[in-house]
């Protein structure tokens, strides 16, 4: 991910074919039910405008949040505007750029090979790979499919990003290739060695990526859209590639840079080709298909939802987490556990949760980041989790 800090960025990534369709034989159901509005007053939806209209108050220029309840209600409440020159409203189906929200869907689709026993977890990066992965300690060989998808490969991250609102506009439409974006990363040691420690790596899912093309022999693209996007129906779901544009309707979106800079970086070319646009409908779609086992069978889902420890630095961003394949779990107050995968880049934050049963959502997307301060990105992240919580636990 990129934002006005490299420092503050590396803390706030966290937050940042025909034959393959055989794990979606389960039935998609129960998705297209009729969706309401949350006014903002009565019991029903009192307290999701009151969370949403808390994290706006944080100085989060525009929000949207989307709750599916346990007996198949969907509310929508929105805060703030979509545009601060023309004062539009927040829009309840906004599109927004998901940045490592997509990590989710990488695993799926991992999973899902598996399943056809054309790829195995415990495969090297070299086998399928061979010599990517390579110089100064890095070695493929002894880093296997499951450690890039759980984080423990201790593949270093070198991502470009901007620091200023002068570097945003130099380097805005800047166009990288994945192989460039892994380059960058071999050009230093390893954080550590292979599951001795614990470290977010988005060039890991970079190489993710690439070996989901080299077993399928088709782009990552064409294998999400086929195996999720189509089947689920998640109209909202695209790929922009090198286009600085996003698909209307959107908000804005906005950066707060340390020297206290608000500044609208809407138009931008993400650093990672393969990023995503989507809503909060169909990420909504997505995770409660996702835990509800429609599409990944039993054995599959139970390996992404295997667990390790996360470090200290992503632990201030989300307490008490856990991270599986692409996946993160969270304690919930009310008892249990949720999961989801949060994602920042250019301006739009979002976080997700869903129940361990898949029966209930809820997901904020915010049309700004606070990178003023940690203080202020981590105040952003608990504003988002405390509504994401009071509606899995059933308070909205």
């Amino acid at each position: 991910m990129r934002s006005n800090s490299r420092k503050l960025s590396r803390r706030r990534v966290a937050l940042g074919a025909a034959a393959g369709l055989v794990a979606l034989t389960f039935t998609v159901t129960g998705l297209d039910q009729a969706e309401g509005s949350v006014a903002g007053s009565g019991h029903a939806g009192g307290r999701l405008q009151r969370d949403t209209d808390a994290i706006h108050a944080l100085g989060v220029t525009g929000v949207q949040a989307r709750v599916t309840t346990s007996d198949g209600r969907h509310l929508v409440a929105t805060s703030g505007v979509a545009d601060r020159a023309t004062g539009r409203p927040m829009p309840p189906n906004g599109r927004f750029r998901i940045a490592s929200v997509r990590k989710a869907f990488e695993a799926t689709v991992v999973l899902q090979l598996v399943e056809e026993h054309r790829l195995s977890l415990d495969d090297t990066v070299e086998r399928w790979l061979p010599g990517v992965v390579r110089g100064n300690g890095n070695d493929g060989r002894r880093i296997t499919v499951r450690q890039l998808l759980q984080n423990t490969s201790g593949i270093h991250d070198d991502l470009p990003g901007y620091t200023t609102p002068e570097e945003y506009l130099q380097q805005r439409h800047d166009v990288y290739t994945r192989e460039q974006l892994v380059a960058r990363a071999m050009n230093h040691r390893p954080d550590f060695e292979p599951e001795e420690g614990w470290a977010y790596s988005n060039t890991g899912f970079v190489l993710v990526g690439m070996i989901i093309e080299r077993v399928t022999g088709r782009s990552l693209q064409q294998e999400v859209t086929d195996r999720i996007v189509g089947p689920l129906g998640l109209h909202h779901t695209t790929w922009p590639g090198t286009s600085p544009f996003l698909p209307q309707p959107h908000a804005q979106a906005y950066q707060l840079f340390e020297t206290g800079e608000l500044v609208d970086v809407t138009e931008q070319v993400l650093v990672d080709p393969d990023s995503m646009v989507s809503s909060t409908r169909d990420l909504d779609r997505f995770f409660r298909a996702l835990l509800g086992g429609r599409l990944l069978r039993p054995a599959q889902l139970a390996d992404m939802k295997r667990t390790v420890e996360i470090n200290e630095d992503i632990n201030a961003i989300w307490p008490g987490g856990l991270y599986g394949l692409g996946l993160v779990s969270r304690p919930l107050p009310c008892g249990g556990v949720y999961w989801g995968h949060d994602g920042g880049d250019g301006g739009y934050i979002t976080v997700t949760g869903v129940t361990d049963d898949g029966r209930r959502s809820a997901l904020v997307s915010m049309s700004a980041s606070l990178g003023d301060s940690l203080d202020s990105l981590l105040q952003q992240q608990r504003g988002a989790d405390l509504l994401i919580q009071n509606a899995l636990c059933g308070r909205v």
